[in-house]
């Protein structure tokens, strides 16, 4: 195993912040930091001399397609965008076989994204990093399949970032959303799409959902139209016989309650 303090020093005068790592991880603090100069690069070297190299995605983002043995193979989802010459950029293959095109980050144009595509990220942030060919990790290299300039992307490639990023904020802020103020009727609207619950308690949900339904005056053909969309997402939901002889006993009982009251 040889020292790659020399492959750093290049990146470095070559305008890359570089980074050393074990395996993939820092062995330095980087965020927000200035840039490691050739001088700096040699002393760190002489004390960790088979530090790998790996470069801040500043001024430059990467398009990082992974390629999973079982589970998503994002070549597939790469080609299937039908668009091979939007990759035509610089580009290396990474030690776990993946695959990273680097192209030059439009200014305030291009985020982070991780799930950009099945099997695919976009790393984008300042303080995020990419490890570079000649690197080991787990004994296999990372290589440069090309020597080609990164180039910049294809507007049309932007605005599918653009786009799919806005989906993940907006996912982002789904999940991280906790409503305040619940009520009985928020879970009435959440068992519509969550379903009745586990087999052997199903029959008692629908009647207790048709019944809060039929207290709070909804229509009871109404009733009976969002009982069948509830069993539908219910895993082993219930027969359509069943669920029409739950709902119709219930709109017979809030019938004889409505009597009771007159």
């Amino acid at each position: 195993m040889k020292s790659l303090v020399n492959f750093a020093v290049q990146y470095a005068e070559r305008g890359f912040a570089v980074i050393p790592t074990i395996g993939k991880k820092p062995l330095v603090k980087f965020a927000d930091q200035p840039a490691m100069t050739p001088e700096e690069i040699h002393q760190f070297w002489k004390t960790h001399p088979y530090a790998n190299i790996a470069l801040k995605t500043g001024q430059f983002f990467v398009v990082d397609v992974d390629r999973h043995p079982n589970g998503d193979d994002g070549t597939k989802a790469i080609k299937g965008l039908n668009h091979p010459e939007w990759f035509q950029t610089l580009c290396q293959k990474t030690a776990h076989n993946g695959f990273q095109f680097f192209f030059k980050k439009p200014k305030e144009r291009i985020t982070q994204n991780i799930g950009f595509l099945p099997g695919v990220d976009i790393k984008a942030h300042p303080n995020n990093y990419v490890v570079v060919a000649p690197s080991l990790v787990d004994d296999k290299s990372y290589r440069w399949l090309n020597r080609r300039p990164m180039v910049e992307p294809a507007e049309e490639l932007i605005q599918l970032i653009e786009e799919k990023g806005k989906q993940a904020v907006c996912n982002e802020k789904i999940q991280s959303f906790k409503p305040t103020g619940r009520t009985k009727t928020s879970a009435l609207f959440e068992q519509i799409v969550n379903g009745l619950g586990p087999t052997g308690g199903r029959n008692d949900a629908l009647a207790a959902f048709s019944g809060a339904l039929l207290f709070r005056n909804v229509d009871p053909a109404a009733v009976y139209e969002l009982a069948k969309i509830t069993n539908a997402k219910t895993k082993d939901s219930l027969s359509e016989k069943e669920v029409f002889a739950t709902v119709q006993s219930m709109i017979k009982k809030d019938y004889k309650r409505r009597e009771a009251q007159q």
